[in-house]
């Protein structure tokens, strides 16, 4: 499914526009994207940098001083409208979208797995496949 939608930081200030479809929907639960984003389970869709664009005003961007990481926020609100990470795909927060679409993910845009559950802080308990490490590695067996 092919799709076009725009979103905004809470303030308005910064928009995004995603365009086609996401190379990947996941919970990630690795050290990195926790400590760098500030959540136990970081829910995103990943995105080639092409089908990603800043659509108004001007993002910020943050580089992790020692990882490949990069976040673009918004500097009125600060709220995180996408990250790069070491692959150069744009990551942007279900938190985001979810705002954009009446605070519910399209089928489209949902999580499909768990990554890096190895790595958890927080159980969860659902039918996702939970990856320990990356989505090529074994699986969780409780």
């Amino acid at each position: 499914m092919t799709m076009s939608l725009r979103l905004t930081c809470l303030c308005g200030k910064v928009s995004v526009e995603l365009h086609g479809r996401p190379t990947a929907r996941a919970n990630c639960h690795c050290s990195s994207c926790r400590g760098f984003y500030g959540t136990s389970i970081f829910a995103a869709t990943a995105w080639e940098a092409d089908s990603v664009r800043i659509g108004g005003g001007v993002g910020r961007t943050f580089k992790h001083p020692e990882k490949q990481l990069t976040k673009t926020f918004c500097d009125v609100c600060g709220e995180v409208v996408f990250g790069t990470n070491r692959l150069e795909m744009r990551v942007v927060p279900n938190a985001l979208v979810a705002r954009a679409t009446d605070g519910k993910l399209d089928a489209a845009l949902a999580p499909t797995m768990h990554l890096f559950y190895r790595q958890r802080v927080v159980d969860v308990s659902d039918d996702l496949p939970k990856y320990l490490d990356g989505w090529d590695g074994p699986t969780y067996t409780p």
